[in-house]
């Protein structure tokens, strides 16, 4: 494989797996991410923990500030509300896709999804928010458009992102069953149906959003950082 090809593979594995620290709030808001921290906790250079970060800055989850370096976006509650919303209207065009002729293959991999929700139920909030939101970015990516898999992405990441930092705690379960309602409503070919479903999902997941005060923000150790970063440095 070519270097070029090598560096790009590896800096994807740093970018997935700093998205997922994220998302599963092991870092938070305002933490201070240096490239040279990082290469050294993932065993990489600077230039790979670079264009990770650019990667995740492109998506809403990092903020590359001038002459201070990399931190973890700090979204606001407002900012929340207008993604919230144009994720809605976003999601409909998904929705309608979808219904208008699920395949075999794409149900399969919605419920295959749905079950792996399902397994991680009882276990940290924060793996089922993640897990919550790539459902949705699954059915973007089903439909075979990459205008609105790349836009559903970037509105679900930054969505996720809000509440893994500032939502109420609430039951996994009232949000994999409305995976079910949808995926049914989809099969069924019934657009209206799938399209209600989402929308009422949507506004309680954006219901419970609020600021949390605790003081978390500006932390800059990368130890929680740790259970990501070995699968990227030490594979296998």
């Amino acid at each position: 494989m070519a270097r070029g090809a090598v560096q790009q593979n590896r800096s994807e594995m740093i970018c997935g797996a700093l998205r997922s620290a994220i998302l599963e709030r092991a870092l938070l808001p305002g933490m201070k991410l240096p490239e040279d921290s990082l290469g050294e906790r993932f065993g990489a250079s600077r230039t790979i923990i670079r264009q990770a970060l650019e990667r995740l800055a492109a998506e809403g989850l990092v903020e590359l500030r001038h002459n201070r370096g990399a931190a973890v976006a700090t979204p606001s509650l407002e900012e929340a509300r207008d993604l919230f919303e144009l994720r809605t209207h976003t999601e409909d065009l998904v929705i309608t896709r979808l219904a208008s002729g699920l395949t075999e293959e794409q149900r399969s991999r919605l419920a295959e999804h749905i079950a792996r929700e399902e397994a991680a139920l009882g276990g940290p909030e924060p793996l089922s928010i993640r897990l919550a939101t790539e459902f949705h970015i699954l059915m973007a990516e089903l439909t075979g458009s990459p205008v609105l898999f790349r836009y559903v992405k970037e509105l679900s990441y930054r969505c996720g992102l809000t509440l893994s930092q500032y939502s109420r705690p609430h039951s996994s379960n009232c949000g994999i069953q409305e995976h079910r309602d949808i995926l049914s409503a989809l099969q069924d070919g019934d657009v209206e149906r799938a399209r209600a479903i989402a929308r009422a999902h949507l506004d309680s997941v954006s219901s419970r959003a609020q600021f949390d005060t605790g003081g978390k923000n500006g932390f800059s150790y990368l130890d929680a950082l740790e259970p990501y970063a070995s699968g990227v440095r030490d594979p296998g």
